[in-house]
């Protein structure tokens, strides 16, 4: 156990940096815990930014991760609004910034998460684009959401990955008119491939989104600051009252940068090297999150997650390597989703290209079945539930366990899940 008198910093005030200060306590240090976000909100959960909060069918205190209370009474030093700008790991010290001065510590880590990818694009600054990423964003999108559906105004969505869809799906349920512009041929493409791209078009279609494909953005137009339409570069005018763009995110590598760290190259996701213990290329400084590039040793490669269970799961497991545990983290990647009256989790790591086959288990029609990504040799690399429930767990013992699987049993309903393992 480190010493009583030794500091953790954490830098990142989001979901990874304080579940880890919850950890640092639950596993019996008593030193020093500060915990240190650039936003004035207390850490929270973005899900719910895209999902419930954004609809409107959970409140703003649902979001956050612990009460105010919970900070105080863990003694864990909680600096909201306060920016670190420099990191000297020679004297192990943190430059605050405006005021701020130094702060020393003996073990640090790097949660600092991801930001939106902007898009460069003439008329990318007019009042009515949208980001999200914020708690802040998520409510002033909210509001613009509902004046669509109420003056029948349309949105235009610049991506049709996780965040377009889901704030698709929003933006339809309060009544708002929607067309999402995607360069690729099928949505979710990078993350699922066409095959399941496909069956989300059709999801969104039928829910009255309209997409247009192969094109990307090139200018958007305006009049007195607002949003007028958005341009293709097909040459296609899509009217638009607002903009919302999502196509992709961007680790948050500044300080890493800044402090001589070891980054992940671009081909493994990007983001702050680490190893499977969340160590980087200091032993003093570990990362987690959206921020870290980890080697997995499941999958054999590195991979940088930016969904919610791995900043769940990696910020007490770098906690855990900080106090000096032996730490092996090769959690097996998952994430949900919720879109009109569709849920879904996936498991595990599938790319196209990646793999041989996508077998389907149930009813794809109905919108119940599971979807399993397969190499040549039967290896299962992912499994995805839709509208199919408590199956995670033999989901990801299928993905762990390697092993060759017989793609006609894999799809056969009558054979139990946890037979193959």
């Amino acid at each position: 156990m480190v010493g009583t008198h030794a500091t953790m910093a954490i830098v990142g005030a989001g979901l990874a940096g304080a579940k880890a200060a919850e950890t640092l306590r639950a596993e019996g240090f008593d030193g020093r815990v500060i915990l240190l976000g650039e936003e004035r909100e207390k850490p929270y959960e973005r899900p719910p930014l895209s999902k419930g909060y954004l609809t409107g069918s959970s409140e703003r205190d649902e979001v956050f991760v612990h009460d105010t209370a919970w900070y105080a009474a863990h003694d864990v030093e909680l600096h909201l609004g306060q920016p670190v700008v420099g990191v000297d790991r020679a004297s192990r010290e943190l430059r605050l910034g405006g005021d701020g001065g130094v702060l020393g510590y003996d073990k640090l880590l790097l949660a600092t998460g991801s930001g939106p990818r902007p898009l460069d694009v003439p008329g990318a600054d007019l009042g009515g684009v949208h980001y999200l990423r914020r708690l802040s964003d998520s409510e002033r999108l909210r509001g613009t959401l509902q004046t669509l559906g109420r003056e029948n105004g349309t949105l235009v969505i610049v991506g049709a990955g996780w965040i377009g869809l889901e704030v698709a799906s929003a933006a339809r349920g309060y009544g708002a008119e929607v067309t999402v512009v995607e360069p690729l041929s099928t949505p979710l493409h990078a993350a699922l491939g066409p095959e399941l791209g496909e069956f989300f078009a059709r999801l969104h279609q039928d829910h009255g989104v309209k997409f247009h494909f192969g094109a990307s953005v090139t200018e958007i137009e305006g009049r007195d600051g607002m949003v007028l339409a958005v341009h293709t570069d097909d040459g296609q005018e899509h009217p638009a009252h607002a903009v919302l763009v999502g196509i992709g995110a961007i680790p948050q590598t500044a300080l890493a940068e800044q402090a001589g760290l070891e980054l992940a190259p671009r081909e493994e996701g990007g983001g702050i090297a680490v190893d499977a213990a969340l160590r980087t290329s200091d032993p003093d400084v570990f990362a987690a999150g959206d921020v870290a590039g980890a080697f997995n040793p499941l999958f054999g490669r590195r991979l940088r997650v930016e969904h919610w269970a791995n900043a769940l799961n990696s910020g007490p497991a770098a906690a855990r390597s900080m106090l000096g545990q032996e730490v092996v983290y090769d959690r097996v990647p998952y994430f949900f989703s919720d879109q009109y009256d569709l849920g879904m989790e996936y498991s595990g790591f599938a790319t196209p290209g990646g793999y041989e086959r996508v077998v389907i288990r149930g009813d794809a029609g109905k919108r119940e079945f599971i979807a399993f990504w397969q190499t040549s040799d039967g290896r299962v690399l992912a499994g995805m539930n839709v509208n199919v429930w408590d199956v995670t767990d033999p989901i990801q013992s299928l993905v762990r366990s390697r092993t060759p699987i017989d793609p006609d049993r894999l799809a056969d309903p009558s054979v139990p899940l946890d037979s193959l393992v």
